[in-house]
């Protein structure tokens, strides 16, 4: 799959300003943006491969005159890119690695963005069985058949979902028929067509990649998917105490994610399908979201 260019498109000129974080005008303090800001975005494949951040920066570029730099590098790699300094923020969505990068210090203020959820997908004929299973009961499956499976393989929000649900299921893969690319998502999808295998994919860059003839086994839906099957996306801004970076224009970018942008994240289709949901406001704040999970007072 040819992934799509960068976007380093620079915005209008003139000098906007912005009220608080909220996406939406206001009373509160403002920082003001000549027009000449760049941002660097770090974010998990699933994001750019799905074609949502062309959707999503442009408004923020048009609307804070400030040009976006993405650099797509799956979420091991984002967070990693934010803890030695080299991007502003990160969008990514694996909670465990989010947690760590909290707790080290190099990123504060995670906001919950959005969900969909993964899906077990293979060849048509499935040889393991596994269509309609229980995710834990299929990835037994496919390893009591040795049936191939193609892992990402690298650190990504996928690949570590993928190890939660096979230590879920009791199992440890390995052996001939279980494979790593150590690539993206849109590239491990063709290596899995080429090969006739199974692997986790999010929702949003199987729709757009739909590589040859692979199916959809285990499919529970967008609106209310398993815990194992639940893949919620995060923006973090990277600590400013921390590392010299953009941080104004940075929480200008998570006021836009999660204010204006909700309509959009809402409305984005790939081939006429949703794929993702926008996560809405609570009448009770969720102040774990902010923090690492397992911390405790």
């Amino acid at each position: 799959m040819d992934r799509r260019r960068y976007l380093q498109a620079v915005g209008v000129g003139g000098t906007l300003a912005l009220a608080g974080c909220t996406g939406e005008s206001g009373e509160g303090d403002s920082a003001e943006f000549d027009g000449t800001g760049t941002l660097t975005l770090a974010t998990a494949t699933t994001a750019y491969d799905s074609g949502l951040l062309d959707a999503v920066v442009p408004e923020f570029e048009a609307s804070f005159g400030a040009s976006v730099r993405t650099l797509p590098r799956g979420t091991g790699g984002s967070l990693e890119t934010a803890r030695n300094g080299d991007c502003d923020l990160v969008v990514v969505h694996a909670r465990p690695l989010e947690d760590r990068f909290l707790r080290s210090g190099h990123g504060l203020n995670r906001r919950g963005l959005m969900v969909n959820d993964f899906l077990l997908v293979g060849p048509p004929d499935d040889p393991a069985g596994v269509a309609g299973s229980d995710p834990r009961a299929a990835f037994r499956a496919i390893a009591d058949a040795e049936a191939a499976f193609v892992s990402r393989g690298d650190r990504s929000g996928t690949h570590i979902r993928e190890q939660r649900i096979w230590a879920a299921a009791g199992v440890d893969p390995g052996g001939d028929w279980y494979r790593e690319t150590g690539q993206g998502m849109g590239d491990t999808l063709a290596v899995a067509e080429g090969l006739g295998a199974y692997t986790l994919t999010d929702r949003g860059t199987f729709l757009t990649v739909r590589e040859g003839s692979l199916t959809a086994h285990v499919d529970r839906g967008i609106d209310d998917p398993p815990p194992l099957l639940r893949n919620e996306y995060a923006v973090i801004p990277t600590n400013p105490a921390r590392h010299d970076v953009a941080d104004a224009l940075a929480m200008a970018f998570v006021g836009h994610l999660t204010g204006r942008a909700r309509s959009t994240i809402a409305e984005f289709r790939v081939d006429g399908e949703r794929a993702f949901r926008p996560l809405g406001a609570r009448e009770a704040p969720n102040f774990g979201q902010y923090v690492p999970s397992d911390w405790e007072r």
